[in-house]
């Protein structure tokens, strides 16, 4: 009798406090292909990647680099604008992907540290429901080569 109610009791424990299974939700935003473009002599690098969003729509609302300088969200040049549009945020559409490429959307990098070819710099992105994801990112320069790696 005593055995019994010490293995209701146990199996109750294990219910309340979830042991009994394992719930691990995927994260809906997904970062894939980033990488720095570097250019010889420039005051500014780019980054591009993608995301894939799963889920619901978000924001992303800033991007930090390890290789330092101001890191700006851009967008595409728009008619009558001789320059790329800074953005407060990037709205991610949900259940879609969103490309940051050299003809769209994109990150620059102002006055960053010294970069070199084929190492990684960390890209942390905030967003406004995924929370923080930090990417790696690694820098090509084509005036080297950028090992085939043609980008997103």
């Amino acid at each position: 009798m005593v055995s019994r109610v010490l293995i209701g009791l146990v199996a109750a424990a294990v219910a309340v406090t979830g042991c009994g299974k394992s719930h691990t939700a995927a994260a809906p935003i997904r970062i894939a292909s980033a990488y720095v473009m570097q250019s010889s002599g420039a005051n500014a690098v780019a980054a591009y990647f993608v995301i894939a969003n799963s889920g619901p729509a978000d924001q992303l609302l800033s991007v930090r680099s390890s290789a330092g300088g101001h890191v700006l969200l851009v967008g595409p040049v728009s008619r009558g604008l001789a320059a790329s549009l800074v953005l407060p945020e990037l709205n991610i559409p949900g259940h879609s992907l969103t490309r940051l490429d050299p003809s769209g959307y994109h990150i620059e990098i102002e006055r960053p540290g010294r970069l070199h070819q084929g190492t990684d710099v960390t890209l942390t992105l905030v967003f406004a429901h995924a929370g923080t994801m930090r990417v790696p990112a690694q820098v090509n320069d084509p005036a080297v080569s950028n090992g085939g790696y043609l980008g997103p």
